[in-house]
């Protein structure tokens, strides 16, 4: 019978969550007599860290982490990851959307032979507006990391402890969990699973907290700005070159006088746009370099209840 980590991060989720850990308890029992629930509060404004504390002490199974400061989703989830005893360890969100009942079914599946099961919801429960900026933010992901993003999957699903032995060796300071299980690799496949609606808060994750996050992906993973900026950077230089020799013949024919107004300011805005450009585009992936080479700890845990 296999020991189970449940893993959730806590963000204005004063409401939720007793009915959070009394869904899990009724779901998880079906399958294991042992598990934990670690909810990973991430300096909510709320009382969501007192609804922990009180849910800790009625339940031997929660585990309750606090962060110092609001880190980030993704970071509570690393903070979950490395306090996890689990020989598997499910991930979902606090909300209710990612439904407790669809853990039994994840670990059949994963049963059948995978490292990782990754819930897809096939028919997501939420608004236009969420479902459009979501879209957008993956296919946009996708393009500039060159790899497979889907929208459908999230970060819920069930995980082998090998795989989160190795995520959690990943200590870099930008962390964005779907991609980090992409990339450790492993077998992996996905499995259909209801989405709720979210009947209680709206997403904490606005468009620029959604911007603010693919920026940070894009510099993390992925080369491919700097790249297009020397590819610009040719096509550029090409045709300035090639301009220029086309005012060289027509001052040697004679149709040119006087040289052209227009043109020497058109030139000088996009050469110094593209120049402005690059810079900023080099001084981001330095920038993310020097917070790096900090080494600061990715996340600073301020208070814990319910750990034995």
């Amino acid at each position: 019978m296999p020991f189970l980590s449940i893993i959730s991060p806590v963000y204005r989720a004063e409401q939720t969550l007793e009915p959070l850990v009394l869904r899990i308890k009724d779901a998880v029992r079906k399958i294991s007599s042992e598990f934990e629930i670690v909810l990973v509060e991430d300096a909510s404004p709320d009382r969501s860290w007192d609804e922990i504390d009180r849910l800790a002490k009625l339940h031997p199974e929660v585990v309750g982490i606090k962060l110092s400061r609001n880190f980030g989703q993704h970071y509570a989830i690393t903070a979950g990851l490395d306090h996890a005893k689990g020989d598997w360890v499910v991930v979902m969100d606090c909300d209710l959307q990612d439904r407790p009942e669809e853990i039994p079914q994840l670990l059949a599946k994963a049963e059948e032979g995978y490292d990782v099961v990754l819930a897809r919801r096939a028919n997501r429960q939420d608004g236009f507006l969420k479902r459009l900026s979501s879209k957008l933010f993956y296919r946009t992901l996708a393009w500039l990391t060159g790899s497979h993003q889907d929208e459908t999957i999230a970060n819920f699903g069930i995980y082998h402890r090998k795989v989160i032995r190795e995520i959690s060796n990943m200590r870099e300071s930008i962390r964005y969990f779907p991609t980090m299980v992409r990339w450790v690799g492993f077998r992996q496949t996905t499995l259909d699973v209801i989405h709720a609606a979210n009947e209680e808060r709206g997403s904490s994750y606005n468009f620029k907290r959604l911007f603010n996050l693919a920026l940070d992906i894009m510099l993390a993973y992925s080369d491919k700005p700097i790249r297009m900026t020397v590819k610009v950077g040719l096509l550029i230089a090409l045709a300035g070159f090639l301009f220029a020799v086309f005012t060289l013949v027509r001052y040697l024919q004679g149709d040119i006088i006087i040289a052209g107004y227009a043109s020497l300011i058109i030139s000088l805005w996009i050469l110094t746009g593209f120049i402005l450009v690059t810079l900023g585009m080099v001084g981001l992936y330095i920038g993310k370099t020097f917070e790096g080479v900090k080494n600061r700890p990715i996340y600073i845990v301020e208070k814990r209840v319910g750990e034995k």
